[in-house]
This record gives C-alpha cells, sequence and structure tokens, in this order.
C-alpha cells in the first residue's frame, strides 16, 4: 500500500502530541520537594519552590473546620485544633505536592494533595486523626474512598472534632 505524504506527517503529528502532553501531565502530576511557609488553618497553607515562588495550596477532598472568623464563617467546633494539628505537622517541613484533574478552585488557590517527607499524605493524616472530614468535588475525586473510609474510622474512634 502507498499513503499519501500527508498521512505520515499526520500520524507523526499525533505520535508528537501524545508523547508530549502525556509527558507534561505526568511531569504536573507531582511536584519536587517545596517548603510549607505558613499555615492558615487545617486545610490551606502555603509553599515556597526551590525558584523562589510562593503559592497558596489547598488540600484537596477535605475540610478542616474554621479556625478563625473571616466574613460570613464563624469559628467551627475543633477549628482551633485542627488548625494547630496541621501547623505542627506542616510548619517549616518540606512536603511533596500532587495534583488532580482540576488544579485550581475558584478562588484561585492550587488544590493538591500533600505528602511528608516519610511518605504520609497529609489529607489522609487529618481525616484520620478528626481534624478534618471529607469533602471531594468532581473531578478531583481519585482519593475519595479513601477519605471516606478513613472518616469512617476516625467517627467510631470518637477521634477529634468527633469527640
Amino acid at each position: 500500500m502507498n499513503f499519501p505524504k500527508f498521512f505520515y506527517l499526520r500520524l507523526l503529528f499525533v505520535f508528537f502530541l501524545f508523547f508530549r502532553f502525556s509527558e507534561n501531565s505526568y511531569s504536573q502530576s507531582k511536584t519536587e520537594s517545596v517548603l510549607v511557609t505558613k499555615v492558615s488553618d487545617g486545610d490551606t497553607f502555603w509553599v515556597t519552590y526551590p525558584s523562589g515562588k510562593e503559592e497558596k495550596i489547598r488540600l484537596i477532598g477535605i475540610n478542616a473546620p474554621e479556625s478563625r472568623k473571616t466574613g460570613k464563617k464563624e469559628v467551627e467546633h475543633f477549628g482551633k485544633e485542627a488548625s494547630v494539628f496541621a501547623k505542627q505537622l506542616l510548619f517549616n517541613k518540606r512536603v511533596r505536592l500532587e495534583f488532580d484533574v482540576q488544579k485550581y478552585d475558584r478562588y484561585k488557590r492550587t488544590l493538591a494533595y500533600a505528602y511528608l517527607e516519610s511518605g504520609a499524605m497529609v489529607n489522609a493524616l487529618l481525616v484520620k486523626e478528626g481534624y478534618a472530614q471529607v469533602a471531594t468535588f468532581p473531578p478531583n475525586v481519585r482519593y475519595q474512598e479513601l477519605f471516606q473510609k478513613l472518616e469512617r474510622e476516625a467517627r467510631s474512634a470518637k477521634r477529634g472534632l468527633w469527640k
């Protein structure tokens, strides 16, 4: 069979796009180790990249109770405890970030799963210890089942906000 020249060019272009975007999406799904420079509450913190760039991170799949009154939001039950726990866990520590389908929320915060140097996922630890509850929003639902299982366990054991 003798295919026209443009067929081969199209095929080559399709392969190029496939490898270009699959490599890109993989490299964007995980980051190198970054330093946590500020923790505002149980599910939000700031990191500094090696380049010096700072970014506000909102943990995916969970919601920690409010620790301070802001705007219309009141301090919620166990909010201060969740904030203290998150600060002890994260402040001035290095974490690796993993992104899901949607990288930013409507408030322009970067959405991520965070991992300590030990490999433990921060999002899961907060739920497991009762400092946050499950709050998943499609399309970022990669660990929804894990978080739901951990929340059930925390409730049964009456840990944290489930006391």
